[in-house]
């Protein structure tokens, strides 16, 4: 009975650290080998220059130094046979491709069939496909073993012409993002391709946040009959070893830690979590500032913010107003006080009452309007920005989904800032994340009375959210319709929402779109957030 220990190497590759990833794949190499006794360790898509490295493929000398680091690799791979993703340049056509490397040697080199280019995906405008090329199977200890890499997986034929050359067991390295209800089809895939081909497959994915995206790990195995074994724990850095029985095609789990919770609401806090960790830390920022306005969105940045980074690298920054009520101020310095934040406190009121003295003769005998309380926003970003400047930390900037979409966000004002942890999270999803994040770990870490009060921007008196917008749970549902699923006004309508309701909310989506070209990045948790994955025309003169 022929046995084969992999070692699945579930990490983090930063984009564009080659040196760094190139050393920190042959310290894994040896890792794996010496520490494991694997036989065969597989590294994730694209691990010598992290995913996606978008136009850094177009220069010529990071093209070069890649293929100096795969040289590195190689020759330092002794005693085991590694599986690297890395970008392959041959003249000026490059392939997105996995190397097996053993002995010293590249002994294969397997280039991506299907090149994704939807969604978050560019790579046609990089990567090209090899007209030669084909499938990729090696032996290992007698057992035929093939690569095939990422989208590979979604298309039938990939995976079949490499079990005709007669592969048996099937690793494939990938760099795949994460966005709920993700997993399960991933599993209903790995399944549907086993029981097609009859071959056993290692799925190995890429962890970690990368500028808009994050990528979740869980990686996954599935043996030869179609049974699809539980995940690796997700957003987890984290060394997978199994042991491959080639007689039955099955997989024995030896080092795996999987999910506790695999919950949408458990997923999505770790993705964004996640975000704000990886964002700082690969942009070199070891603090972060947020206004806490005691309403339920910055209520949630900063949980989240304290769950990233711990308290003591946190700072939240009162900005009262003579609209923002004692409530306000009493829940934000509740929240700080349990979650052990330091609360600093400026009033806008003299840079507010310093804007309208020197507007004043030209603002002399018009009504106020939404100009006022857009300055009073613009304030506060102000403010926030010079404490940044001046103390040094990122600003996370806290506005969700439904505001960004509708825009019901100031530009300069409460969209200033460098990351977005709420970009993706629609109004509802931010009042259910918050509700699942006091049912864990203890007491609450967001006050009950900032999810249960009526939002509001305070920025006059008395005003709520819903003077101006249709109540949350119309708006986001009409939103989601319309932004993720691509709905048009009349099937949205047609769904039984009033006509004159969608009319003006989709018209607000479009006039928008100009604000949303000027946010913030913020991590991706759905399948259609703005950004890289929705762009849209600012000038757009169609009205579907």
């Amino acid at each position: 009975m022929t046995s084969i220990r992999i070692a699945m190497a579930q990490f983090d590759f930063p984009v564009g650290a080659v040196e760094r990833n190139t050393d920190t794949i042959i310290e894994m190499i040896a890792e794996a080998r010496d520490e494991f006794g694997a036989e065969l360790v597989v590294f994730p898509e694209l691990a010598i220059s992290g995913y996606p490295p978008e136009d850094l493929l177009l220069r010529p000398r990071f093209l070069y130094d890649c293929q100096q680091a795969m040289a590195r690799i190689a020759a330092s791979t002794k005693g085991i046979t590694a599986v690297v993703g890395w970008p392959e340049a041959t003249g000026a056509v490059v392939y997105n491709a996995a190397s097996v490397l053993r002995d010293g040697k590249v002994l294969h080199t397997y280039r991506k069939r299907e090149l994704p280019n939807y969604a978050v995906f560019d790579e046609r405008r990089y990567f090209d496909i090899d007209p030669d090329g084909g499938s990729c199977v090696f032996e290992l200890k007698g057992v035929p073993v093939g690569v095939l890499v990422c989208e590979d997986l979604w298309f039938p034929e990939p995976l079949a012409d490499t079990v005709r050359n007669g592969a048996e067991l099937v690793v494939i390295p990938n760099a795949s993002p994460y966005e709920r209800g993700k997993h399960a089809q991933r599993d209903a895939l790995l399944a549907e391709r086993t029981r097609e081909s009859g071959a056993a497959l290692l799925y190995v994915n890429m962890v970690g946040g990368q500028d808009a995206l994050t990528f979740d790990g869980a990686s996954v195995v599935a043996d030869g009959d179609g049974t699809v074994h539980p995940a690796a724990a997700a957003f987890t850095d984290q060394w997978l070893v199994v042991d491959y029985d080639a007689e039955s095609r099955r997989f024995l789990p030896r080092e795996w830690m999987d999910d506790g919770d695999e919950s949408m609401d458990a997923l999505a806090w770790r993705a964004v979590t996640r975000g704000i960790r990886d964002y700082c830390g690969k942009n070199g920022f070891k603090k972060v500032w947020l206004g806490l306005s005691g309403g339920i969105d910055s209520a949630l940045v900063l949980a989240m913010a304290v769950d990233a980074l711990g308290a003591d690298n946190v700072t939240a920054v009162r900005l009262p107003s003579r609209y923002t009520a004692d409530m306000s101020n009493d829940l934000a310095a509740e929240q700080c006080r349990a979650l052990g934040v330091k609360l600093e406190a400026v009033s806008i009121e003299p840079v507010f009452e310093g804007l309208m003295t020197a507007l004043g003769p030209m603002f002399e005998g018009q009504a106020a309007d939404v100009t006022e309380e857009n300055l009073q926003s613009r304030a506060r970003g102000v403010i926030l920005m010079a404490l940044s400047n001046k103390f040094g930390g990122l600003l996370l900037t806290t506005g969700n989904k439904s505001e960004y979409a509708v825009g019901y966000a100031t530009i300069y004002g409460d969209m200033c800032g460098g990351y977005a942890p709420l970009k993706d999270l629609y109004k509802t999803e931010v009042f259910g994340l918050s509700k699942w994040r006091n049912t864990v770990g203890g007491a609450p870490v967001i006050p009950p009375a900032v999810i249960s009060r009526p939002p509001s921007a305070e920025l006059r008196a008395n005003q709520t959210d819903q003077d101006s917008l249709p109540a949350y749970d119309v708006l986001d549902g009409i939103l989601y319709r319309y932004v993720d699923q691509e709905q048009s006004r009349e099937e949205i309508v047609a769904a039984g929402y009033a006509a004159e309701v969608v009319d003006r909310v989709l018209r607000l989506v479009r006039t928008s779109e100009w604000k949303r070209h000027q946010a913030a990045p913020g991590p991706k948790v759905s399948r259609r957030a703005f950004g890289r994955e929705r762009r849209y025309p600012i000038t757009n003169g169609y009205k579907g």
